[in-house]
């Protein structure tokens, strides 16, 4: 059963991965594509983002993510980290921590990690490389996240 546990999480994390069809991780589906013109999302965007993201079975959902994904981690720990789950990790990571934030999440097979999209504040934007350093497999950090104030 112990072996069967981390071959489950896998499949699930898988097809997953398999099942979206855009390749980068995105903290909401409002956060800019990489290289999209940055534009500040309005005061409703961004409270139905926050109250999205603070609800308790999304945290639920989030903490959960982390947990099965660091498991797995553990257990295989068979060389670099596959870059589309360390995106998606990373970006649950982000979501966690900065609930108000629109990112998109990219990283390569070197454990690269480019962080684009919009923060409401300094502080935010001050969090988002060392969050991100957290998730084992991750060696380097761009941030092109830049301060918005909302819109309207």
């Amino acid at each position: 059963m112990q072996k069967l546990t981390p071959f489950l999480i896998s499949c699930v994390l898988l097809l997953g991965t398999a099942a979206c069809a855009d390749d980068v991780a995105r903290t909401d589906p409002a956060a800019p594509s990489p290289g999209e013109l940055v534009e500040a999302p309005t005061t409703e965007e961004r409270q139905e983002s926050l109250e999205q993201s603070q609800s308790e079975t999304r945290r639920r959902q989030l903490d959960a993510d982390i947990r099965a994904r660091e498991e797995r981690t553990a257990a295989l720990n068979d060389g670099p980290r596959n870059p589309e789950d360390l995106a998606s990790e990373v970006r649950s990571k982000l979501e966690a921590n900065i609930p108000d934030g629109l990112l998109t999440v990219e990283a390569t097979e070197e454990g690269l990690i480019t962080v684009s999209g919009t923060v409401s504040n300094e502080d935010q934007l001050s969090k988002i490389e060392p969050l991100a350093k957290e998730i084992s497999g991750v060696n380097d950090v761009i941030v092109d996240a830049v301060v918005a104030q909302p819109r309207g």
